[in-house]
């Protein structure tokens, strides 16, 4: 029921803005760090409506780290300004891409940079579905482990493993890869949280090269 009707948001879409506050703040959340500039291209619907319906504002509240029921997201390009966020809407066509697809490229003050692509699919759910080059499959609503590893035989087994071993649930898992044996890309969603320690145990594993915990928004 909640899915259809939507979260507790500052209107007037919960496609258009409640779903824009959550790619922005979930693109946040992937960069690590405190964000300085953005640029933001809105492709599909987005594109053309984003001005009357309050994207922008969104999204960059989002960015700011504000919740979908934050008041300030009506005067959130006054709040960047304010805080040091140097933002630009861009518009664009992504092919293939969903009809509220946005693209946020954002760096911070020492140089590290991040492209997240997302999209809002209805209800303030959003699909972040590319993270810099890597395909990904993730919905925001619980932690969720990126893992890039070599394409070998046996990875997903060591990975889950592992998880089972620490009483950890995976809910959603996909997998991605440029092409066989080069680099795949695991996305596991799992319930509840997961400690930095197991995490630690994942990243040792050879052929492992990275594990980053994203946390629900």
């Amino acid at each position: 029921m909640f899915d259809i009707i939507g979260p507790i948001m500052i209107g007037p879409s919960s496609s258009h803005t409640a779903g824009a506050v959550r790619i922005g703040k979930y693109a946040r959340s992937i960069l690590g760090t405190v964000p300085v500039s953005a640029l933001i291209r809105f492709s599909g619907s987005f594109a053309k409506t984003y001005k009357g319906h309050g994207t922008d504002k969104a999204i960059v509240a989002g960015i700011l780290g504000m919740e979908t029921d934050d008041e300030r997201i009506r005067i959130s390009l006054e709040v960047a300004k304010e805080e040091g966020l140097a933002y630009t809407f861009e518009e664009t066509e992504i092919d293939g891409a969903h009809p509220n697809t946005a693209e946020i490229f954002l760096k911070d003050a020492d140089g590290s940079e991040i492209l997240v692509q997302g999209a809002s699919i209805g209800g303030g759910n959003i699909i972040i579905n590319k993270i810099n080059n890597t395909v990904v499959s993730i919905s925001g609503k619980s932690d969720t482990l990126i893992i890039p590893h070599e394409d070998v035989p046996g990875m997903i087994a060591v990975v889950t493993k592992i998880l089972a071993e620490h009483s950890v649930n995976i809910h959603g898992f996909s997998l991605c890869r440029d092409h066989k044996g080069g680099i795949a890309v695991m996305t596991i969603e799992i319930d509840g949280g997961i400690d930095e320690s197991i995490n630690q145990v994942i990243l040792s594993q050879p052929h492992i090269l990275a594990s980053t915990i994203l946390k629900a928004i």
